[in-house]
């Protein structure tokens, strides 16, 4: 059973989920300047980022393949 983040993003229309992948690759970058820079020190959000944008490509994937 997938999850309720997955499931919320299954209900976005493919142009959505582009732009949240855009979304997240920039928040991705974000997260890792601010631990380079030492700004902050909670690395779990490095964590949670990849594991969104890898939730988004994989729901991509399975769309791309239905076609």
């Amino acid at each position: 059973m997938a999850n309720k983040q997955s499931a919320d993003l299954r209900t976005l229309e493919t142009p959505a989920l582009w732009d949240r992948l855009d979304e997240a690759g920039r928040e991705l970058m974000d997260i890792r300047f601010r631990l380079a820079t030492r700004q902050s020190d909670n690395t779990t959000q490095l964590l949670t980022a990849r594991r969104q944008i890898a939730r988004i490509k994989t729901i991509l994937t399975e769309r791309e393949g239905e076609e």
